[in-house]
């Protein structure tokens, strides 16, 4: 009790001298419940006002933004307010006395109320906390990187500093906010071993952290994101916190995940699924345009035919209500969709050219973009359009700008190259990234083809494509990739395999590291797959459509694991792989069902002992008739050339459709002395008025004519440059198997490369016929 007193009596002392060196003005400030109170106290005591009492005000002023919706945020009228401007400069007198935490909030405040970079208040709140960089602790160390992102200094060598620091210290890091944060602002300026190490830290502190807090997996995908990493495990256990915090979610926060998700090329059934259920039920609650201008961005790409007619609905409804950025929002998202809502493009083609004033250079690229892939037509729009490209452009310093403003514009009709662009252009590529100038050289040919004026140049560079640029620069790549053989790990190794299946290249020496890397690593490679004969005791953890392309490529190489097929053909598995496809993008869904299908005929043909019934009869019918069925002059050659060697033109039919739907070119039936048989009713080559060719493909429904005893069917087939790959005669996979699966159907397979056919040893008809005699006759007597 004595104690107590004591206590209480030292408390009263206390409370009794603090009433006489009371901080009245601080008092004042902590009750203020609105901006304009905080202004009202700045302006009664400007001459009392200390650095804790300006630092005290401007964070006061920030947070109550802060907790405002987005819509309902008044930073311009803060910015206008004259009490604003006195702290601005007390805040800026007094920098010398502020200590290392408020230095860095004073900064991350000011920035957050819109006072610009190159301010002289921002300026030196940056010079005194570069000065002070090396005592910051990390909590402020993060902020202070983010303040120097918003300003746009991710290369910047005070990042650089950061950089080096977060290297050093990186171990004392134990809060994974401060980490992931630190791991977005370096992730331009890290090595590939600061890398590895980040994302291990992180991988740590997830496991420790709460998972409720879902910006800190968001964060780390995110940065995976900026450096084009797409570490699997990591992603799965993002992935996997991401997906608990999904009823917590708004339209916001998942349209960000699911764009960096995309950006990574990683697909989770279950999130999108779990997203595509949240989103909708948001639907109701998502009124006014703000809401609703993010729900329509996230849902709309996944929502079945029935939503996005809602969506649209309601778009049309709010479209006269958007704003500059969200009408912007909504076309592009319109574009995603492929929106045929011409109705609501206009209304949303109308706000987009009352707002063209506002909108920033890489906003009207987007624009432009969006509305010529809709193919909308409004040519007075799209003339406003490419004038403001045309200015940005001549003004720009900055080469990523100039890059896209230049892919842009040659998107849209023009007669002549402008004489501004191409100096600026010129003035730029000194600058630019091999990226950039494959953009550039595209759009450069693209111009060319459209300006009569360059007619000479155009015969020169008749056979130039997209891919050019990269084609130049094709061998020294691989020559470089082999010198560096020896850093192929099972990190990079995904990536390479990757890479040298886009570029369409065959490089042994580089296809054996693979081999002999991924062997070595397999574990890691395939984590959590670990060997593929064991793989279904983590099925769960694989998307559907992944295990379908999965299984397509081992049906390609020959190989059909039963685990694998009987899991994809199961009845429950199709049902969840069905759920997916509603939610991915138009054209990864229209992939995985070409594979489905194909991988269904291969295992029907190879593999009847698992007894899979073939069920894609109808789905083969409907891309039948959407294809164009044309056919090249090689084709239309070798035609005639088969009507000659085979003594009459009724003894070819062309584009035959087989069961399970295979289209041969050619189709010839030879009896047992090798004579040719003539069919009942062959097909023809039919011209279009265009000029261009097309064959008139027979009925699916007609009966396949029987063969006399010891009679053979011959499929003959023209193999294209797309067969091989483009630096050798190596046949690829796809062709190998569609050989496989002809003959099981009963024919024998002629080939006719096209290497071989446009030959210079075939240059006369004589060698034309001869070479037909020898690959039909002789290959089938041989």
């Amino acid at each position: 009790m004595l104690r107590l007193r004591c206590v209480n009596s030292f408390l009263r002392r206390l409370l009794h001298g603090g009433t006489v060196n009371r901080d009245r003005v601080l008092e004042q400030l902590q009750v203020c419940s609105t901006e304009e109170q905080v202004f009202n106290v700045v302006g009664k005591n400007k001459a009392k006002l200390t650095v804790n009492h300006v630092s005290w005000a401007v964070g006061m002023l920030w947070q109550f933004q802060k907790e405002k919706p987005q819509i309902l945020r008044t930073v311009e009228l803060i910015q206008s307010h004259p009490q604003f401007l006195t702290l601005r400069v007390l805040a800026e007198n007094k920098i010398a006395h502020m200590n290392d935490f408020m230095l860095v909030d004073m900064l991350y405040s000011f920035l957050r109320l819109n006072v610009e970079p190159h301010d002289s208040l921002v300026q030196q709140l940056v010079s005194e906390a570069w000065l002070r960089i090396d005592r910051f602790p990390m909590a402020s160390l993060s902020k202070f990187a983010i303040c120097l992102s918003d300003q746009h200094l991710q290369n910047s060598p005070l990042m650089g500093h950061i950089t080096n620091i977060v290297d050093q210290r990186l171990l004392s890091i134990d809060d994974a906010r401060i980490l992931t944060t630190l791991m977005i602002s370096v992730s331009s300026l890290v090595s590939p071993r600061l890398r590895d190490a980040l994302i291990n830290r992180a991988d740590h502190l997830l496991d420790t952290m709460d998972a409720s807090n879902y910006n800190n997996p968001r964060r780390v995908v995110q940065f995976l994101r900026n450096i084009k990493h797409s570490h699997r495990p990591l992603l799965e256990k993002c992935n996997k916190i991401l997906l608990c915090n999904v009823p917590r979610l708004d339209a916001e926060n998942i349209s960000i995940i699911m764009g960096l998700y995309q950006s990574l090329q990683f697909n989770n059934c279950d999130f999108r699924l779990a997203v595509k259920q949240r989103l909708t039920e948001l639907m109701d609650s998502s009124t006014e345009p703000f809401s609703f201008t993010k729900l329509f961005v996230a849902l709309g790409p996944i929502a079945s035919q029935e939503t996005r007619e809602r969506l649209e609905n309601t778009a049309l409804l709010l479209a006269d209500e958007l704003n500059a950025q969200q009408a912007l929002a909504v076309a592009e998202a319109l574009e995603e969709i492929q929106s045929r809502n011409l109705t609501l493009l206009n209304k949303i083609a109308s706000v987009i050219q009352r707002n063209l004033h506002v909108y920033k250079p890489v906003e009207v690229a987007r624009i432009t973009q969006a509305l010529f892939l809709l193919q909308y037509q409004n040519p007075e729009l799209f003339t406003k359009l490419r004038n403001i490209l045309v200015n940005f452009l001549q003004r720009s310093v900055f080469p990523y700008e100039v890059t896209m403003l230049t892919r842009v514009l040659s998107m849209l009709p023009c007669p002549r190259l402008d004489e501004g662009v191409i100096s600026r252009v010129d003035s730029v590529v000194s600058q630019c990234t091999l990226n950039d100038l494959n953009t550039i050289s595209f759009a450069i040919a693209k111009w060319v083809r459209m300006d009569p004026s360059y007619r000479l140049l155009l015969e020169e560079l008749k056979y130039i494509s997209g891919e050019w640029f990269e084609e130049m620069l094709v061998e020294e790549v691989m020559v470089t990739l082999q010198r560096m053989m020896d850093q192929i790990n099972w990190t990079n190794v995904p990536e390479l395999a990757l890479f040298l299946t886009r570029i369409n290249h065959l490089c042994p020496a580089l296809m054996d590291r693979i081999a002999s890397v991924t062997i070595k690593d397999i574990d890691k490679v395939f984590t959590p797959l670990r060997h593929i004969m064991s793989f279904l005791r983590s099925v769960s953890s694989f998307d559907p459509h992944l295990l379908v392309l999965l299984g397509y490529s081992l049906a390609v190489a020959d190989c059909f694991p039963e685990e694998l097929v009987r899991e994809i053909f199961s009845i429950d598995f199709l049902g969840k792989l069905d759920s997916q496809l509603e939610t991915l993008p138009d054209a990864l869904n229209m992939r995985t069902r070409l594979r489905l299908m194909e991988l269904n005929r291969a295992v029907c043909l190879e593999c009847p002992e698992f007894q899979v019934p073939w069920f894609h009869e109808r789905y083969c019918q409907q891309l039948q008739k959407r294809a164009s069925g044309s056919v090249s002059p090689s084709q239309q050659q070798i035609h005639k050339m088969l009507g000659e060697v085979l003594d009459g033109i009724n003894r070819v039919r062309v584009a035959v459709v087989t069961p399970y739907f295979y289209t041969v070119d050619f189709e010839c039936i030879l009896d047992k002395h090798l004579q040719p048989l003539p069919f009942s009713e062959p097909s023809t080559l039919q011209i279009s008025d265009g000029g261009k060719g097309r064959w008139a493909t027979s009925s699916l429904e007609s009966i396949r004519d029987e063969l006399p005893p010891g009679a053979e069917r011959v499929a003959v087939d023209f193999l294209d440059s797309k067969t091989f790959c483009k630096n050798s005669h190596h046949m690829k996979g796809e062709a190998l198997m569609r050989k496989r699966h002809l003959e099981i159907l009963g024919y024998r397979v002629v080939q006719i490369p096209h290497f071989e056919w446009n030959s210079m040893e075939l240059s006369t008809q004589d060698a034309w016929k001869e070479y037909l005699k020898k690959k039909i006759f002789k290959e089938i007597s041989s």
